[in-house]
């Protein structure tokens, strides 16, 4: 048998597990490798501007396919510049397989040129992290990698590639199968355990769903939908979770926790069975620990064992993969009496309804409404920050939209890449993404990657001036102290009187224009519409749409810092 390099055993293994789209930037420690992908031509090659928004392009082309993402760095700064983009696909949850370069074996520890210990770096924020020490390992460790990446709770792994290993030569056979000692990932439900947690919600007076992440990852949202009009029990979600069920549907009444719906966060506080389904139960949406659900038995599913119980004690832990769980559920449960209860909390809904007051000025709910009326099949990926939880309450999201963005660890820049690598791997779905003119220009270069690839994404910028999450908590708990969030002034954060600030810079719709995108500018509430059919126009260039808003806008409700989900601060 013919023996070959690991470069091409790679090139092979990316084949075999059908990967159709790589993220990479070369390097010295990777040259081979692209010199083989470069051989073979038949495999889609992305080259962005920059490694971190490429492992988040990669990112965004598996939340929103299904798919594991592959990416491919150099080592030492490549690698490194990897490291918040798998934070952020660990925290939520995202099938990742990033092969790093890395110096040979020999030079190992030595502090060579662009040397990292990558795998120790990212121990903590990857599911596993390997580094490639004998070329007959190679094959049996990619076909692990993806086999880890996409089971159990989908995550990031790392391959670090040493380039004197790539270039040894060795057997041809990929593996056909894994069997990986120590990890059985379990998607088996518990009957016994799923049956007790019906019987206590059959008789629950108050019961509540709560959606996570999780029930979205599984892709068990028909089901879930199934489920919840069966038992005719309301639901609420989590940021992550929203689209688990249609927020049409009359059983959805809001995301919970920090800038949850009043009636959401009113619901969980007062109903006596809290059903949920693939959430971590982090800080965002519990409030005070002690007063979580204080009057309601918790049931919990997820796949993740180490999530049951770590942050919230629950009464009936089910280990399961959500899909499965559901399906099991949907033979047991039947219509319950919730009429009562649906009352009460729509008279929540009616006492603080989820909207913005009218002003006179243009509103992020101005824009967000008319991205919910033009585009009935959408993907919508936003940044982070005011924007986020803004689109998050009031985008409408069905089974023919769909909403990702950067959740448990909040990464700014996520929203230009993540608009990018969801077009990559939906070419016939329209694109939104939403920015901050902060987080916009944390990875704006990656205009460069869409004029080249020719995505015509809609990529919205709601320009406050400020870092305006922060901006709002400076507002309200410290004084009006704005310190190091005005984007206008730079460093002059502190206005003396008389003086006048400089031009917002850069200019968006200029800077567009010269990567080769469209640029439009938005002031008024009557150009809004226009500005989106003048985008849809475009078929092979991005269009950026820059909205100027008022800094003082501010996202409500909101959560009182170290309160419970009943210390809301409503608009005021």
């Amino acid at each position: 048998m013919k023996q070959i390099s690991g470069n091409k055993l790679l090139v092979k293994a990316l084949k075999e597990e059908g990967v159709e789209v790589l993220f990479g930037y070369p390097g010295a420690c990777t040259i081979d490798i692209s010199d083989e992908l470069y051989k073979h031509g038949d495999m889609k090659i992305i080259l962005p501007r920059h490694e971190q928004a490429l492992v988040h392009e990669a990112d965004a082309y598996a939340r929103t396919t299904g798919k594991v993402g592959v990416c491919l760095v150099t080592s030492g700064p490549g690698a490194t510049n990897l490291v918040t983009g798998l934070a952020t696909a660990n925290y939520d949850s995202v099938p990742l397989v990033c092969f790093t370069g890395q110096v040979a074996r020999h030079l190992i520890g030595n502090d060579a040129f662009q040397e990292v210990d990558i795998v120790g770096i990212t121990r903590s924020i990857t599911k596993y992290g390997i580094t490639v020490r004998h070329r007959e390992d190679l094959g049996r460790i990619i076909k692990e990698a993806f086999y880890i990446a996409r089971t159990g709770r989908p995550g990031p792994v790392l391959i670090d590639l040493p380039k004197d290993v790539m270039a040894e030569l060795g057997s041809p056979e990929y593996p056909k199968s894994v069997n990986i000692r120590g990890y059985k990932p379990n998607t088996d439900v518990h009957i016994g355990q799923l049956k007790r947690a019906i019987k206590v919600l059959q008789k629950a007076k108050k019961p509540l769903f709560l959606a996570g992440g999780g029930v979205n990852i599984a892709q068990a949202n028909e089901i879930f939908t199934k489920v919840v009009e069966k038992t005719q029990i309301p639901v609420v979600t989590t940021v992550m979770g929203r689209g688990a069920i249609s927020t049409a549907s009359p059983y959805f009444i809001g995301n919970l926790g920090m800038h949850g719906a009043y009636a959401a966060n009113m619901a969980v506080s007062n109903c006596d069975v809290l059903f949920s389904i693939g959430t971590r139960f982090n800080d965002r949406i519990t409030g005070k620990l002690h007063a979580f659900a204080p009057n309601a038995q918790i049931v919990h599913i997820d796949i993740d064992t180490a999530s049951i119980s770590r942050n919230i004690h629950v009464d009936i832990p089910i280990v399961a993969d959500a899909k499965e769980a559901l399906l099991k559920m949907d033979e047991y449960v039947s219509a319950q009496n919730t009429k009562k209860w649906l009352s009460e909390i729509t008279a929540w809904k009616e006492e603080h309804p989820l909207t913005m007051k009218n002003r006179s000025l243009m509103s992020p709910l101005d824009i967000i409404s008319e991205i919910n009326h033009q585009f009935e099949k959408s993907i919508l990926v936003t940044d982070v920050g005011q924007h986020q939880m803004l689109v998050s309450q009031y985008a409408d999201i069905t089974p023919d939209k769909q909403l990702i963005m950067s959740g448990g660890l909040g990464t700014m820049g996520y929203g230009l890449p993540g608009a990018i690598g969801a077009k990559i791997g939906n070419p016939n779905t329209p694109v939104i993404s939403v920015s901050g003119d902060g987080g916009m220009q944390m990875n704006i270069q990656e205009l460069a990657t869409a004029v080249l690839e020719e995505l015509p994404i809609i990529a919205c910028i709601f320009n406050n001036e400020y870092l305006g999450m922060v901006h709002q908590w400076q507002k309200l708990f410290y004084g009006k102290r704005y310190s190091m969030t005005n984007l206008k002034a730079g460093a002059l954060s502190r206005r003396t009187e008389g003086q006048e600030f400089p031009e917002y810079t850069p200019d968006f719709v200029r800077l567009a224009e010269s990567y080769g995108a469209k640029g439009i500018r938005v002031t008024k509430r009557e150009e809004i519409a226009p500005a989106f059919e003048e985008a849809k126009k475009n078929t092979k260039t991005p269009t950026i749409i820059e909205f100027i808003l008022d800094p003082e806008e501010m996202v409500y409700p909101m959560i009182k810092p170290g309160g419970t989900l009943e210390d809301m601060i409503m608009d005021c």
